[in-house]
């Protein structure tokens, strides 16, 4: 049975049978479509949908060797192992950092005892969507934060961030994606220099609404010059879970959709790799 909060946040276009038939037929239509869809459709990351959505939108970028990584891990390997030619299957081996590609921070991330991701609440990742966008001011100042204002302005707008939600920020580094050292972005001392949460604005998030997580285009919750991780400290610590490296937040409206986040479930994890869809 669905969470309340999930309810309340697309009872104004679906009933509870409307809403499961919706996913249902996204289900169903995502798998059918995926195999007819064209390289080209594949990269958009949109496709059309019959039942209670109209399109589901993928905010996950393609795991590979040529995203950019935070500089504490290594890289993304991926190696064939198994041919059809030689061994009748196909398969890879898949080496990575947890905290690579699209990706989860679970509270365990950074607070000792905090859940792990694998033992997440799962109606905690199906959730209302909200995006907050800081783009225009990302691209003047690289360091950019997001801030109260940018939070209140935004429900000023649209109404009080929903219950439950998932509150994503669209900062516009995702355009940098196929140029890691621009991502990155570091300065002649080796700082990185991207966006993130402000600590006041983080704290707010975590503790005067009621959040299931937030999300990022960057590469972390923090800027990129942190010294100290306080936006993680702040959202983590208060059992919040982070997604960073989103993708196509700019192909999702600023309210109105639901979040569904593949979250990771290795016993123990920290987070991992995730793929997360946007139902619109």
């Amino acid at each position: 049975m669905c969470a309340p909060f999930i309810i309340e946040g697309v009872r104004a276009e679906l009933s509870r049978r409307g809403f499961l038939s919706g996913v249902a037929a996204t289900v169903v239509a995502a798998t059918s479509t995926a195999q007819a869809q064209t390289g080209a459709r594949a990269q958009s990351g949109a496709v059309r949908l019959g039942g209670g959505f109209r399109n589901v939108v993928d905010l996950t970028h393609t795991f590979s060797p040529r995203l950019p990584v935070f500089p504490a891990f290594k890289p993304v390997q991926i190696k064939p192992k198994f041919s059809i030619a030689k061994d009748g299957f196909y398969a890879n081996e898949i080496t990575f950092d947890e905290h690579t590609g699209t990706h989860m921070d679970s509270p365990a991330h950074f607070v000792a005892n905090a859940p792990t991701a694998d033992r997440l609440p799962v109606d905690r990742l199906i959730a209302p969507l909200a995006v907050v966008s800081i783009a225009m001011r990302a691209a003047k100042d690289a360091d950019a934060m997001v801030t109260v204002d940018d939070i209140v302005a935004w429900e000023k707008q649209h109404g009080r961030v929903p219950r439950g939600a998932v509150v994503a920020v669209h900062t516009g580094w995702d355009a940098r994606i196929g140029t890691p050292d621009r991502f990155l972005n570091k300065d002649k001392g080796g700082t990185m220099h991207m966006p993130g949460f402000s600590e006041a604005a983080a704290r707010f998030l975590a503790q005067e609404r009621d959040i299931a997580g937030v999300g990022i285009d960057t590469l972390s919750l923090d800027i990129g010059a942190a010294a100290k991780y306080v936006a993680h400290l702040a959202l983590l610590g208060a059992g919040k879970y982070g997604i960073e490296l989103m993708a196509n937040l700019t192909m999702v409206p600023a309210s109105g959709a639901t979040i569904v986040v593949g979250a990771p479930k290795h016993e123990n994890a920290s987070g991992g790799p995730v793929r997360v869809l946007a139902l619109v």
